[in-house]
């Protein structure tokens, strides 16, 4: 570690290797993939946890164009592997097959056309870097005319075909069947889904991957990751031969990301060895498969390099679009269980690794799968439903504890919670707390709404047919989000019972000189109230009537150090009452 540097950013192996960056030996992931000898492996992990790094050293080992590069793997344990005969079995492949190597990192944009133009780039750089195909006898006038139609800007129909066609090219040359590695195969669906462009980007990639993989006789061995594992329904259609690796699969497991053993050891090569307890409360957490404890690369390799300073590397990257997206605009089940996560708590949902983007709109567990996907969520307990358990599901079905992964991920869901509130009212948004403790009503009313107006969608405010409380459980997980910056100052309780009921959220002070507080939410029923006012007695009343400030009083907090506040929500408007409860006792 003292001769080498902890530089971040290092995707190219032989980058790494000659210039002496830091490095932790995952070489083994060579002998297990060609071991197993699947014809194509998909495996997703999340983002920055060494995947580009580890497809440029498979690159490196198999590629004919590192031929002789033995500089490279001197010293890990891919070079010292040996078989039962004391021979060094995997030195004779290094550097023997012809090998295509593409990213679809930068194939991201805002439309379709965007898209296809940047996928013909790539693919127009791949057939640059190969024109000594072109010297040759080795191809025909038909297909000197083809290759030479290789640019950017090309009818998709023919990029369909164009990785296929590289590969048969490079066969005949080098005599020798091709493997093929993709790098962030999910980059574009991403894009497409945010953008609104999901069914042409399927299709595209559907006839792309079927000639790259299913139906490629040229075809050595095919490796391709990515973070999430989108449907293979409709990207993957009919590839029976695909393999495919997940966070809960056992296989690679400690190949991406840093083992405990890897990171402490790590620590104490720079001198930080003293800080191993807090950097696992910080960026431990990651499983895959059944193996725990796994780091996330980018994070200590920053740790390192700031020499002991503890941040949100890994979240601060970026990234976080899609996820962002997905909690801002979350339904009312969502944005309560999110509350309950940052509260340190963990909850049971049955998953579906294949993440099917037309549904992270309208499914809790869609989005919960792919937050467990990405390594915003981790896995605590797994429990498969038995024949005579009651509930929901069948026998068979798998279901997940999941919290949030640790202390760096529970901070940026904190400021994520806060963008829930638009850009334009983040001062509404703090003087709003501001209100709340000065029992500021009038301000509280102004600053709401006003985050209401920025905030509030007609989805988030819909009343479903088969969910009546749905626009109030919504508002409850609104104002929570608002108060949960106050945990410090206040324990934040939602739904506890107290006295005859259950309040809606109650703010116990952790120092004697505060208010406790309670408040209650209620939607405008027309058919029982003539006015938000009315509307927000009621929630006032029900304080009052259900004994709610009996769980205060228990704890020794007066009857005048109480107040009390009823929100009535009317879509985007809100109009807040209250004050100390013995003025409305």
């Amino acid at each position: 570690m003292n001769e080498n540097k902890a530089g971040l950013g290092y995707q190219d192996f032989e980058e790494v290797r000659t210039q002496h960056i830091f490095y932790i030996d995952k070489t083994d992931f060579i002998r297990e993939w060609w071991e197993y000898a699947d014809k194509v492996t998909l495996i997703t992990r999340p983002r920055r946890f060494g995947k580009t790094l580890n497809m440029s050293m498979t690159e490196c080992f198999f590629s004919n164009k590192y031929a002789g590069r033995s500089d490279l793997f001197e010293g890990l344990s891919i070079w010292e592997e040996k078989s039962s005969d004391g021979e060094y079995k995997y030195r004779k492949l290094q550097g023997i097959f012809p090998v295509i190597f593409l990213s679809f990192a930068n194939v991201k944009a805002a439309s379709y056309e965007e898209m296809i133009f940047k996928f013909t780039r790539v693919i127009t750089d791949l057939y640059n870097k190969n024109e000594y195909l072109l010297e040759r006898n080795l191809l025909n006038e038909k297909e000197r005319e083809y290759y030479q139609g290789i640019k950017p800007g090309m009818d998709a129909k023919l990029a369909t075909d164009a990785i296929h066609s590289m590969a048969g090219f490079m066969q005949r040359y080098y005599n020798q069947k091709v493997i093929i590695i993709l790098d962030e195969y999910d980059t574009p669906m991403q894009d497409a889904w945010i953008s609104g462009y999901w069914e042409e980007t399927v299709r595209f990639f559907s006839g792309l991957f079927n000639s790259t993989f299913k139906t490629n006789e040229y075809l050595e061995r095919g490796l391709i990751t990515g973070i999430t594992r989108v449907a293979k329904e409709s990207i993957f259609t009919g590839m029976n031969n695909l393999d495919v690796i997940t966070t809960t699969s056992s296989e690679y497991a400690t190949d991406f990301g840093f083992t405990e053993e890897e990171v402490f050891t790590a620590l104490d090569d720079a001198g930080l060895g003293d800080q191993k307890g807090k950097v696992k409360k910080w960026y431990d957490g990651f499983t895959f498969g059944t193996c725990t404890d796994i780091y996330n690369p980018w994070s200590i390799v920053s740790f390192i390099r700031k020499k002991g300073k503890y941040d949100t590397y890994w979240s601060n990257t970026s990234g976080n679009g899609l996820v962002n997206q997905l909690i801002q605009k979350g339904n009312a089940e969502i944005k309560q269980t999110m509350e309950d996560l940052l509260q340190g708590k963990s909850f049971e949902a049955e998953i579906d690794e294949k993440i099917v983007f037309d549904q992270l709109n309208g499914s809790a567990n869609a989005v919960w799968s792919l937050l467990l996907a990405t390594g915003y969520l981790k896995v605590l307990h797994v429990r498969t439903l038995e024949e005579d358990e009651e509930g929901i599901g069948e026998e068979g079905d798998v279901w997940y504890t999941l919290t949030i992964t640790n202390l760096e991920v529970r901070r940026m869901f904190r400021g994520m919670v806060k963008g829930w509130f638009g850009g334009n009212s983040e001062m509404a948004y703090s003087n709003f707390i501001k209100a709340l403790l000065m029992n500021d009503v009038d301000g509280m009313n102004e600053f709401m709404n006003r985050i209401a107006l920025h905030s509030f969608s007609s989805f988030d405010i819909a009343k479903n047919a088969s969910d009546d409380d749905a626009p109030e459980r919504f508002y409850h997980g609104f104002v929570l989000g608002l108060v949960a910056d106050l945990r410090g100052r206040y324990v934040i309780t939602s739904n506890r019972e107290s006295g005859l009921g259950r309040d809606d959220v109650m703010l116990k002070p952790r120092n004697a000189a505060d208010c406790g507080i309670i408040l209650e939410f209620k939607v405008l029923d027309p058919d029982r109230e003539q006015s938000m006012q009315e509307t927000a007695d009621a929630g006032l009343r029900q304080i009052i009537e259900k004994g709610y400030a009996a769980g205060l009083e228990k704890e020794g907090i007066s009857m005048d150090q109480i107040r009390i506040y009823g929100f009535a929500f009317s879509g985007k408007k809100v109009l807040i009452d209250g004050g100390c409860i013995l003025e409305r006792v």
